[in-house]
């Protein structure tokens, strides 16, 4: 067995946890530093499809994840009146929603209950500077943690990463591609026009209201917005209260079940703010420092990719560092070069969007429900095919665990 190294990882989100679970399985010494206080239960439900199942399944955690599933049965387009423009159930093969939707959190704290044992978990601290050797990055931390060096350096910490920034510096100065969209998530109470359905509703200026199913108690509600407004950028480095605020000042004439959505918002405690852009790097590594999941290449949650693409670039990652132990210049490229098909194709969105599901106006509107309702009645949207979750060959890799039984996986 190859001597075990140590790997430091930003984030205890999804990638994060997922690539730990195999380093750790492979015999490294996995640190896993996340700045909240313990696992986030905030966020969208996400989906899993292709690879990423594949990857849950050889991870052995199918079983749990499937038991935390949201079973949503699809989604519906609605007017103002909630009457149903389209539909686009799941068990068709093909709908916006996937296999297997869960939320967020409950998929973190699944990998987290998966790997806590073997993973040290450091919350409440982040990256405050990084300085790099010949032989090993020293990290010192910015809330008061004891400095320590590592070996590899992984960047899991979202796509506003800043293990990137401090790390890359200059290289990832141009790597937020905005899509001109921001979206905010929070739970609101659940009401009996709530069912086992995805409700999708349109307003003029480029206004989304989506609720999804969660529970019996609550409702995922979305607020997406498309627009040039200089103020969301302003707000989002301001307080919850203001984001709140001037959120509430952009949609409260939207109409449909708007009033209801903005009490439970002021309700929620969940409340998350997001501008929705995409990560592109020239390059995902830099000395021993590397990027993973939306740190590296998010491809906007409008894809429906961003989870499975960050699980299986966990996977491949961590795989490929322990193939090649003590040479992390050779794991770094043969995991971007196995990578690049599914993120490059992840990343190409519909032509038009995102502005041709956020019309501006109200005829906009009825030409998208016109759209929708005719491939919905028609079927054809089956022939448009289900993002690409398996645009790449998946890699098995031999991990050797602590008891020097060699598993292929």
């Amino acid at each position: 067995m190859h001597k075990t190294k140590s790997v430091l990882i930003t984030g205890a989100g999804i990638a994060g946890p997922t690539a730990a679970f195999w380093l750790s399985r492979a015999g490294f010494r996995v640190t896993v530093v996340e700045r909240a206080s313990g696992i986030r239960a905030t966020g969208q439900s996400v989906d899993i499809r292709g690879h990423g199942l594949t990857v849950i399944q050889r991870m052995g955690l199918e079983t749990n994840v499937r038991a935390k599933s949201t079973q949503e049965q699809g989604i519906r387009f609605v007017d103002k009146k909630n009457t149903c423009k389209a539909a686009f159930p799941v068990n068709d093969g093909f709908s916006f929603t996937s296999d297997i939707e869960i939320m967020r959190g409950e998929l973190a704290q699944i990998f987290y209950e998966a790997t806590n044992e073997e993973v040290e978990y450091i919350f409440g601290e982040q990256v405050g500077a990084i300085s790099e050797t010949q032989d090993a990055v020293t990290i010192e931390f910015a809330n008061g943690a004891s400095p320590r060096s590592v070996d590899i350096v992984i960047a899991a910490d979202g796509w506003a990463s800043t293990t990137r920034a401090i790390a890359f510096g200059d290289w990832q100065k141009n790597a937020v591609h905005s899509l001109g969209e921001w979206a905010v998530w929070f739970t609101i109470p659940w009401e009996k026009t709530d069912t086992a359905w995805a409700r999708w509703y349109n307003a003029p200026r480029g206004r989304i209201f989506f609720l999804r199913p969660d529970s019996a108690e609550c409702t995922r509600a979305a607020l997406r917005i498309k627009t040039s407004d200089e103020r969301l950028d302003k707000v989002s480095r301001k307080s919850v209260d203001e984001q709140k605020h001037l959120i509430t000042h952009l949609v409260e004439d939207a109409g449909w079940e708007g009033p209801r959505i903005i009490k439970g918002m002021y309700q929620a405690t969940d409340f998350y703010m997001q501008k929705i852009a995409q990560i592109k790097l020239k390059h995902w590594s830099k000395g021993r420092t590397v990027v993973v999941g939306d740190a590296g290449y998010c491809p906007s949650p409008m894809s429906g990719m961003g989870t499975t693409v960050a699980i299986v670039g966990a996977y491949v990652l961590a795989g490929e560092i322990a193939a090649n132990p003590g040479n992390h210049p050779a794991a770094f490229e043969a995991y971007e070069r196995k990578m690049q098909s599914l993120v490059k194709k992840a990343q190409k969105l519909a032509r038009g969007a995102p502005a041709m599901i956020n019309p501006q106006t109200e005829w906009g509107i009825y030409i998208l429900h016109l759209i929708l309702g005719f491939f919905a009645w028609t079927g054809l949207y089956k022939l448009l095919g289900s993002p690409p979750a398996s645009a790449m060959k998946l890699p098995e890799y031999e991990i050797r665990d602590d008891v020097q039984t060699t598993r292929r996986v």
